[in-house]
């Protein structure tokens, strides 16, 4: 549930943070909030673990994506990018990693 909210809040921050007339970092938000969006909805049905190393890549990506796509020096699109990316891969490992520790079924 964390990881939808994470990428709805992706998807509107270039409105709600005012960086919607920067091309490249306004699309980045876009395409990757509804990534994690899209692949939180499909955990919500049922538990794959391939979603989750697919969401911990797409987290890593946004997490580094201000660098990779040459925004960094964008006050407010950088730091977004940088916070919910952390914590969806975060979750993801997590989540990979008690899949392979023995550990119950966490949701998120």
């Amino acid at each position: 549930m964390l990881n939808l909210l994470l990428g709805v809040g992706l998807f509107i921050s270039p409105w709600l943070l005012g960086f919607s007339g920067e091309r490249t970092p306004s699309w980045n938000a876009w395409g990757s909030g509804i990534a994690i969006a899209a692949l939180a909805l499909a955990a919500l049905t049922a538990f794959a673990e391939w979603e989750e190393w697919i969401a911990l890549a797409v987290g890593v990506w946004v997490t580094l994506s201000p660098w990779l796509m040459q925004f960094s020096n964008s006050a407010a699109a950088t730091p977004v990018h940088v916070i919910a990316g952390t914590v969806v891969a975060l979750i993801a490992a997590i989540r990979i990693w008690y899949t392979h520790s023995g550990h119950p079924q966490v949701t998120a």
